[in-house]
């Protein structure tokens, strides 16, 4: 990661009036370029293959910028733009959003935590990605289906949020406004999420809620999409960690049965007004060697009263299992390899490419199911 220290001269006074004003302070530029081959099945109707270059199957390319100014007496104010694009065609991830991963502002205390402002990962998303999901809420359809649903409210603008971590415990709280007149609730999110440490085991709980609004696609307005997440993770070894947990979602919004879909999947003839879903997950990460590292996760999805491609509700399963070898070349350069399946049945029919033919039909001959590969750069600045 490279380090600016930012100074200002001019003039011997304004000279030393710079110094100390901006002596602990600094910004940093710092970002990854990620991309990969990737081979899949069924990726269109008629069970047609893809050959082609895509994102990593963990991170999405980035850039940005995080400063700190220390105010003395332990606290500091602090700062963080991150953008997001997609190296294989240099356009932004999130269209007409420079800085769509973050963009906040706040102050961070030593002894009484960090609180900060602007658009901000939800607790949700901190916990799992950093902590608890084995593929750090990954990139790839078959990697990360589980969150597509619910994807687009982790992330949230207007939001205040605050953290801290006392013995171990790690209390991380965000509120979202909604900005809407007339209604302080509509268009808001709450999350909560806690997260406790003891030698080498890592449990954590949290909760999130999110009132959408019509313009976000809810088919009522205001109607909430909630979260919850129980998760566990242990040092089994130096080397070897095991993760598990159940992330629970409920959706009156409408939003998830299509947000669920993969690229190229069928159209839905509606959306389920009260979508339910329950996955549990499984993994591990194991590094092999000092430039070796193995990750395995699998993850099982049950369904409720979600939207079929005839138009009526009901239940589906999907499952998933994922391999991937990472082999650091430096500090800052991986290489990386990665192999994936997917299958589901019922409602989850609806989110497979080879589920229908050409023409839009059905196809009941099974292709409700991938099987992928990929390998591919990354590079760390």
């Amino acid at each position: 990661m490279k380090k600016i220290t930012i100074s200002c001269a001019a003039g011997s006074v304004l000279a030393v009036a710079a110094s100390s004003a901006f002596a602990q302070s600094s910004v940093a530029l710092y970002g990854l370029v990620d991309t990969a081959i990737r081979y899949q099945t069924n990726a269109a109707p008629d069970g047609k293959d893809l050959v082609g270059m895509t994102v990593g199957p963990e991170t999405n390319s980035r850039w940005g910028l995080k400063g700190t100014e220390d105010l003395g007496g332990g606290l500091s104010a602090i700062f963080r733009l991150e953008n997001q694009f997609e190296a294989f065609n240099g356009k932004l991830s999130l269209p007409n959003e420079l800085f769509g991963r973050q963009s906040y502002v706040g102050l961070s205390s030593d002894t009484y935590g960090t609180l900060t402002l602007g658009r901000q990962y939800s607790p949700l998303y901190d916990s799992m990605g950093e902590v608890f999901d084995p593929l750090t809420v990954g990139d790839y359809w078959q990697d990360s289906w589980v969150w597509n649903g619910i994807g687009p409210y982790l992330i949230v603008n207007n939001s205040v949020k605050y953290t801290v971590t006392v013995d171990g415990l790690t209390l991380d709280a965000l509120y979202g406004f909604g900005n809407q007149a007339g209604s302080v609730g509509l268009g808001s999110t709450y999350g909560v999420d806690l997260t406790y440490v003891r030698g080498p085991a890592t449990i954590g709980a949290g909760f999130q809620q999110t009132s959408v609004t019509s313009a976000q696609g809810s088919l009522v307005n205001g109607a909430k999409i909630n979260m919850l997440h129980i998760s566990g993770a242990y040092q089994l070894t130096s080397s070897v960690r095991l993760l598990v947990g159940w992330l629970h979602s409920q959706d009156q919004t409408g939003t998830t049965d299509t947000n669920m879909q993969q690229a190229g999947a069928p159209g839905l003839p509606g959306s389920s007004p009260n979508r339910i879903d329950d996955t549990f997950y499984v993994g591990g990460n194991w590094q092999a060697t000092g430039a070796l590292l193995f990750t395995v996760a699998g993850y099982y999805d049950h369904a409720r009263n979600a939207e079929r491609l005839d138009g009526t509700l009901g239940p589906g399963i999907n499952y998933s299992a994922t391999l991937l070898a990472e082999y650091s070349l430096s500090k800052h350069t991986e290489v990386y390899g990665t192999a994936d399946f997917a299958r589901g049945n019922g409602a989850f029919a609806a989110d497979y490419p080879g589920s229908t033919n050409q023409v839009g039909a059905v196809d009941n001959i099974g292709r409700t199911n991938n099987v992928g590969v990929a390998v591919g750069l990354r590079q760390i600045f």
